[in-house]
């Protein structure tokens, strides 16, 4: 790789891996669940039609960068935190574990030198011939402080703010600090899909060549795509006007066929095709179906309005949207088997550019598969009784799913979500308490911000048996808060049955580093019946499980009454528990091995009393690997900062 290559892709690179090519008859290349052995996550996260394999287990001629979890590095951003970079004319292949007809390409290409991105052709080639993929780095590589900017020269957004590379406030500071450009450059990657309009089979190889610029490759997911869905009996929006080439806008023809469908009570077909869509199509009780989400595309382009909206939008774009609560919201909504694929390039928070949104009650969205909106699926409550399953959500500016504001009794299963721009899976109780929600069975992998699933405040919250790979900064895996303004934690939270890996990230502004899970006391205690059971956190590259609260407010509130039980710990950079607040927690069954520093780094309130920390830890038996036992109930372990050791990779128990 080209040194300009490197400059200009900001990588990080370990030793130059280079692999002989295939053999004529090669072993598949390795099948792996988030970069991990599948032995090691059977039952928990989504089960998807597709197979992951990663770029670095494949024979390839160009160079393995990472593993490396620094941010703003490419690698850091990857699955499994590795990668592969290819110059112009290098390849990498992959040996398919089964018969495929479909594939879909994670990879990162160079962004303009002013911004905006770029496009270039990619080779795929199998033994029926080659194709040429387009990539885009259009929707990828943002820079400098939140709410960021698609402007790599840009100077800072926010020079009155704290920074940690000058450890200073740049605008208060003499001489100015330099402040090196492009600052803070992340979300290096984009996905796309490609029918390959045959079946190459098990065995056979799929060889991805870059052309025209540097070209990093993560991953090549692999399904067998059946055939497109027919639904006879639903209204077919051809019938008035929806145009399957996408040269024209089909929103006014769908409509029609939405406002005769409830008329005729019947479901609304999206047959195959791309039906270009730039705003918001409003549904109520109707059911819209479409021919799968490889064959009905939903496509649509930003627009800006021409004055903002209500709700502050000065935006609009490609999405189904439910009425607005005030207005009662929607109820009796059904939708699946779809792709909406939209064109949002940079955040604006105000915007309402989302896949979908609104309030449904009684509703489902099931099968989609969603790309390049600022969220995938954002719910302003109140409403109830809402299932989300089954769906892919990929290349978001911000959340991939947010429960905002009183949504009850609902259910997100089964989903995969790669590639956030924020927490990929939230639960958010500002002003209404989110009540009896359940996230379960889902995927996430690499949220370049924020953390993989995030509950702030809320009554009777179930987060079980998900799978939370790569985070990458200012978050974790699995964290609970009492931040933004949200309702207290009241009745029950729990957390069971998940596993994370590569998780408990280094915090970029506190200069420490998290836990794989994590509660943060900032606008009030929790004092809810927090337990967490049946937990795997594998290779954390600092905490398992880390209570905390600000600074500032240490001495008002705590973390109290924290359960674990049955959890297993393999690989910490440093410790299984890090308590800096006051509160108490119990352990029972807390297995752990790999464990880089003191097994509890106790720093309670960092009062250090002569009676002890102000956090109490209970053992309540069967915690194997010697991290408890020595520093119980409140014995003060306390070390800031203890130094890193990298555990080995993660290993059946």
């Amino acid at each position: 790789m080209s040194q300009w290559s490197a400059l200009l892709l900001g990588i990080v690179t370990g030793a130059a891996g280079l692999v002989a090519p295939a053999a004529a008859a090669p072993a598949p290349t390795a099948v792996t669940r988030a970069a991990l052995d599948p032995a090691l996550v059977t039952g928990r996260g989504a089960n998807v039609p597709f197979l992951e394999q990663e770029a670095e287990k494949a024979a390839t001629n160009g160079t393995v960068i990472g593993p490396d979890r620094t941010a703003y590095t490419l690698p850091a951003e990857a699955s499994g935190r590795s990668a592969v970079t290819l110059d112009p004319g290098e390849w990498v292949e992959f040996t398919l574990p089964r018969a495929a007809n479909a594939i879909t390409v994670r990879y990162s290409i160079p962004d303009a030198p002013e911004g905006g991105g770029i496009t270039a052709p990619l080779s795929v080639t199998t033994r029926h011939g080659t194709r040429t993929m387009t990539l885009t780095s259009q929707y990828s590589w943002l820079y400098n402080q939140y709410p960021f900017t698609n402007d790599p020269q840009a100077d800072l957004l926010h020079p009155d703010w704290w920074i940690t590379e000058c450890a200073c406030v740049p605008a208060a500071t003499e001489p100015k600090p330099v402040i090196t450009k492009p600052f803070r450059p992340a979300h290096f990657y984009d996905e796309q899909r490609l029918l390959l309009g045959h079946t190459v089979r098990a065995g056979d190889r799929v060889r991805l060549t870059a052309r025209d610029v540097p070209t990093t490759i993560d991953l090549l997911d692999s399904e067998l795509a059946g055939a497109p869905k027919i639904d006879l009996s639903g209204v077919n929006v051809l019938l008035f006007g929806a145009d399957p080439t996408g040269r024209r806008d089909s929103a006014p023809a769908i409509e029609k066929a939405i406002a005769h469908a409830k008329r005729a009570h019947r479901g609304v077909y999206l047959p195959p095709g791309v039906f270009q869509v730039n705003r918001h199509i409003l549904v109520d009780d109707v059911t819209i179906t479409g021919a799968g989400n490889w064959y009905t595309i939903i496509k649509g382009r930003e627009v800006a309005l021409g004055e903002p909206a209500p709700d502050g939008s000065v935006h609009t774009g490609a999405g189904f949207y439910g009425r607005d609560a005030a207005d009662g919201g929607s109820r009796n909504v059904h939708l699946s088997g779809f792709a909406i694929q939209g064109d949002v390039r940079e955040r604006i928070d105000t915007d309402q550019v989302n896949a979908i949104g609104g309030a449904m009650s009684d509703s489902s969205v099931d099968g989609l598969h969603i790309q390049h909106t600022k969220v995938g699926l954002w719910f302003d409550g109140p409403m109830s009784n809402t299932r989300i399953t089954n769906n892919i959500i990929v290349d978001q500016i911000a959340d991939g799913l947010n429960f905002h504001t009183g949504v009850v009794n609902s259910v997100v299963r089964g989903n995969f979500v790669r590639n956030t721009g924020d927490d990929a899976l939230a639960m958010w109780s500002e002003k209404t308490a989110d009540s009896g929600n359940v996230f379960d069975r889902n995927t996430v992998q690499s949220p370049t911000l924020a953390n993989g699933i995030a509950i702030y405040g809320g009554h009777d919250t179930t987060v079980s048996n998900n799978l939370i790979a790569d985070p990458v900064r200012e978050g974790s895996a699995l964290h609970a808060g009492t931040r933004f303004g949200a309702e207290p934690f009241t009745g029950h939270l729990r957390f069971t049955g998940n596993t994370t890996v590569r998780a408990g990230t280094y915090e970029l502004n506190w200069k420490i580093g998290l836990g794989a899970i994590w509660m943060y006391a900032l606008e009030g205690s929790i004092g809810a019946d927090v337990q967490v059971t049946g937990d795997h956190y594998l290779d954390s590259t600092y905490n398992a499980i880390m209570l905390v609260a600000e600074w500032g407010v240490k001495d008002l509130y705590s973390i109290d009454s924290v359960t674990f039980k049955d959890i297993r710990v393999d690989g910490t950079g440093t410790s299984v528990l890090s308590a800096r607040a006051g509160g108490s927690a119990s352990f029972e069954n807390v297995d752990a091995r790999n464990v880089g520093a003191v097994g509890v780094n106790n720093c309670g309130r960092f009062r250090f009393t002569p009676e002890g920390s102000e956090f109490a830890l209970t053992d309540r038996g069967g915690n194997d690997g010697g991290w408890l036992g020595p520093y119980v109930p409140n014995v003060i372990t306390c070390d800031d900062r203890p130094p890193v050791v990298a555990p080995p990779a993660p290993s059946r128990w």
